[in-house]
């Protein structure tokens, strides 16, 4: 097979994380891989002016007419709030018409888009923007959970690192698995992750105010192994529970309920990535009366299972017992464990 053709579209406000990302796996030279690697070229979108990304980065890259050699176009990211010049979307259509692949990394998901090159057709970008490319692209199939998502030649990728997954996912399909594990190796990556972006959203910070309340939370925190439920928490904040309501809103900008819930997953995902507790142990210490309940809402808040997502992100894990003489309990140990 010809060594692909790829280029990478740089441009002003350049994402940085998302083009390191698109060098590491495409311009980086691997000779010892054994197979005719991609010959890469930077293409600057805003061309002859360099392309400026935040800490002091210039890109210099060559012109448009790049593009229509290409095979393979590498979008790290965009400038989703700007359509593209006439020039750089009439480019990217005639590529599109010729047959070339893309791959876009989080916000470059607006530029395929903004082309009319994603119309009818299934995509992913960051979370952080899935409304906003929901309301401004309604013909785009949006799949707001996905790591990545290639349809056809188009292959979108979720926010920054989700990039790594979908660009390891094209190098398998380039060059099969064995060498696309070899890369991920040299990058400290897996070679697949499981699951969606779930996984890795914490729930909202909550908003300043109402700090009479920071103790009650932090008390709660070490007690999710106990069925809480509001009139609890509003009995150890010696208020009614209807005012608790109120003022756990203000603070919190949720409800108890799903503040627990959210809570409860934080921490039975640091116990999954940094202990040796089995998963009834697990259930019992975030407070779910069986593991299959346990597992139920894991799955339903995270997008995975625990077993799954254990074998994807735990650590060389104290035991148990190590959690335990930390922590005076076994249940307090589970909930500092990480």
């Amino acid at each position: 097979m010809a060594a692909p053709r790829v280029a990478v579209l740089a441009y002003d406000q350049l994402c940085t994380f998302e083009y390191g990302i698109a060098v590491e796996l495409f311009v980086l030279p691997r000779p010892d891989l054994g197979v005719p690697w991609y010959r890469t070229t930077i293409v600057n979108a805003d061309a002859p002016r360099p392309a400026r990304g935040l800490g002091g980065v210039a890109v210099i890259g060559a012109g448009l007419a790049e593009l229509d050699r290409a095979d393979l176009i590498v979008l790290p990211g965009w400038r989703r709030h700007e359509a593209p010049t006439p020039r750089l979307a009439q480019a990217l259509r005639r590529a599109a018409a010729r047959g070339a692949r893309f791959f876009s990394i989080c916000s470059g998901a607006f530029l395929l888009a903004a082309c009319g090159l994603l119309d009818g057709r299934r995509a992913t970008t960051h979370w952080l923007y899935v409304d906003e490319f929901a309301a401004r692209f309604p013909r785009v199939t949006l799949a707001p959970d996905a790591l990545y998502v290639e349809d056809g030649p188009i292959l979108t990728s979720a926010g920054s690192a989700a990039g790594i997954d979908a660009g390891l996912h094209l190098i398998t399909r380039d060059h099969g698995a064995r060498i696309a594990n070899v890369v991920a190796r040299r990058v400290v990556a897996s070679p697949h992750r499981a699951g969606g972006q779930r996984q890795f959203i914490d729930g909202p910070v909550p908003a300043p105010g109402e700090p009479e309340l920071a103790p009650l939370l932090d008390w709660a925190r070490r007690h999710l192994d106990r069925p809480l439920g509001v009139d609890d928490l509003a009995a150890r904040a010696h208020q009614s529970p209807r005012t608790f309501l109120r003022r756990f809103g203000r603070a919190t900008g949720t409800s108890p309920k799903q503040w627990l819930q959210r809570e409860r997953m934080l921490h039975a995902r640091r116990l999954l990535e940094s202990s040796r507790l089995s998963l009834d142990e697990i259930s019992a210490a975030c407070g779910y009366a069986t593991a299959q309940a346990f597992r139920l809402a894991f799955r339903a808040a995270v997008g995975t299972a625990p077993s799954r997502y254990r074998a994807q992100f735990a650590l060389r894990a104290p035991t148990a017992a190590g959690l335990s003489r930390r922590s005076g309990s076994a249940a307090s140990a589970a909930g500092r464990g990480g």
